[in-house]
């Protein structure tokens, strides 16, 4: 996807949740036309179903519509929330994977990445329409991150941490939404990667939900197999008075002390506005030292 964004077909579905406000919908498109790409929107208001995005079979059809589309490169999600759950006995994973489309989005449509991983297909946990192209003021940050992604063949994401290592590893990129991941365990659209660097985020969950669900992934099997495991942004959750300390640190420590895979956190990547871009499946290289991270990626979309 090397040619410029101006040339850049860009698809709109909602395989998930329906916009918290429609009216805002329009100036996404015009951002992301704005930006320099033609884009398609498969959305369409008077579909909205319950608190989805239009019925399963039509949120379905968005998504394999979009993928036969010869004028699209990248299908991004409208938005998160909940809903690809119920798509996926319905999705044409090969057809969606054969497509040569990038797809686009982060949370619930981590069930995506999982798909195109399995199938040997990169994809980007990236932006959304909603909310980072319906903003009055979009985050620069986050837009560039995408913008970089699809330009080239390679990407970097810089941050700090406060993991107080030094040591290099490469390895494949992979992960997502925590609970996602944990919630496709067992199940045929679970996919995993053995020597891998596994990168997590998560909202509105405690940090004993969290705990629960890293040693969900631990008893697995599925931790213990990385190279590294990176932290994004988990927040907005709310502690109570009688846990008497144990927070998001104390939860941390504990599974840092229980396996010896190296957890790097302050990856700027999760529910957060300002957000990195992501390749999924691409070879990664994670070098850390000095509280620095530098997470280089090497991928063809």
């Amino acid at each position: 996807m090397s040619e410029q964004n101006k040339q850049t077909g860009i698809a709109i579905v909602a395989p998930s949740g329906a916009p918290l406000d429609d009216s805002l919908i329009e100036r996404g498109l015009q951002c992301l036309t704005g930006q320099g790409f033609k884009v398609h929107s498969y959305y369409k208001s008077a579909a909205k179903f319950q608190r989805f995005g239009g019925t399963d079979a039509e949120r379905a059809r968005q998504m394999h519509e979009a993928a036969q589309n010869p004028d699209v490169q990248i299908i991004m999600a409208l938005r998160g929330s909940y809903g690809m759950s119920r798509l996926l006995p319905l999705l044409d994973f090969d057809l969606l994977a054969n497509s040569g489309k990038c797809f686009v989005g982060y949370s619930d449509f981590t069930l995506v990445h999982l798909a195109m991983l399995a199938r040997g297909r990169t994809s980007i946990a990236g932006p959304m329409l909603c909310d980072d192209y319906i903003r009055a003021q979009p985050v620069e940050y986050t837009l560039q991150q995408f913008k970089a992604c699809v330009s080239n063949t390679s990407h970097t994401v810089e941050f700090e941490t406060d993991a107080s290592l030094e040591f290099k590893v490469q390895g494949k990129l992979w992960g997502g939404n925590l609970a996602m991941l944990t919630h496709a365990i067992g199940t045929p659209y679970w996919t995993e990667v053995e020597d891998g660097i596994l990168f997590l985020e998560d909202i509105g969950e405690h940090p004993y939900r969290i705990e629960r669900m890293l040693l969900q992934l631990h008893f697995a099997g599925v931790l213990s197999k990385q190279k590294a495991i990176v932290l994004g942004n988990f927040s907005a959750y709310k502690l109570a008075e009688h846990d008497n300390g144990y927070d998001f640190n104390a939860m941390l420590a504990y599974i840092r002390g229980l396996i010896e895979v190296p957890i790097i956190t302050g990856l700027p990547f999760g529910h957060i506005s300002t957000r990195a871009s992501l390749v999924v499946g691409s070879q990664a290289e994670l070098k850390v030292g000095t509280g620095q991270v530098s997470l280089n990626m090497y991928y063809s979309l």
